[in-house]
């Protein structure tokens, strides 16, 4: 795993057979992301795939870039009726980014990611973890490591003891005995036995 700091919004990349992107930065951030890459050995066409682990404007930003230069987006089902929230605050904002055109998308469920995956040479499986936004999941591999972008750290869920949803969330990745959870805007969590 590659971890790529170019903006404020970790991005992280997976090696496989075919590579996988987790999460963009902001539109704009493009020429920073050309950087990171280059800085970490990687090129463009190491990307076969990118995914957005929910479709606020700071996770999804350079998608639509990307998939002009020929990566893929992969798609889970529960995000495709919010592929489009962050269009409105890009246009709001001036920045002039095409929106991302979901027909090209590789759409998966998440019952079928473990199999999807698989093709790409990557052991795990993608999860939905809704407390943050309704389109949000998470990327859990066998190996221990897991992605969560946006999910509320662990170590506040008793200050959100009356939020049921991101328990559920919690209790779902913890059945997977995880050994390092990545975040998007946080450093990650390390498990020891």
């Amino acid at each position: 795993m590659v971890k790529l700091k170019y903006g404020n919004t970790n991005t992280f990349y997976i090696p496989g057979s075919g590579g996988l992107l987790i999460d963009t930065d902001y539109a704009g951030t493009l020429q920073a992301f050309y950087r990171a890459l280059k800085t970490s050995g990687l090129r463009v066409s190491d990307i076969a795939y990118v995914i957005a682990t929910h479709y606020h404007p700071e996770h999804m930003g350079l998608i639509s870039e990307l998939m002009r230069q020929g990566v893929r987006l992969l798609l889970v089902d529960v995000q495709k009726p919010h592929v489009h929230f962050s269009d409105s605050i890009f246009s709001r904002d001036g920045i002039s980014v095409g929106p991302i055109d979901e027909t090209r998308a590789e759409v998966i469920r998440c019952e079928d990611s473990r199999r999807f995956l698989a093709r790409l040479g990557i052991a795990g499986e993608i999860i939905p973890t809704p407390s943050h936004s309704e389109d949000s999941v998470s990327l859990i591999l066998d190996d221990g490591d897991c992605f969560v972008g946006d999910l509320e750290p662990i170590e506040y869920l008793a200050a959100y003891d009356e939020n049921a949803k991101l328990k559920a969330d919690w209790d779902r990745i913890m059945t997977h005995h995880p050994k390092r959870i990545f975040y998007a805007h946080v450093n990650e969590k390390l498990f020891t036995d």
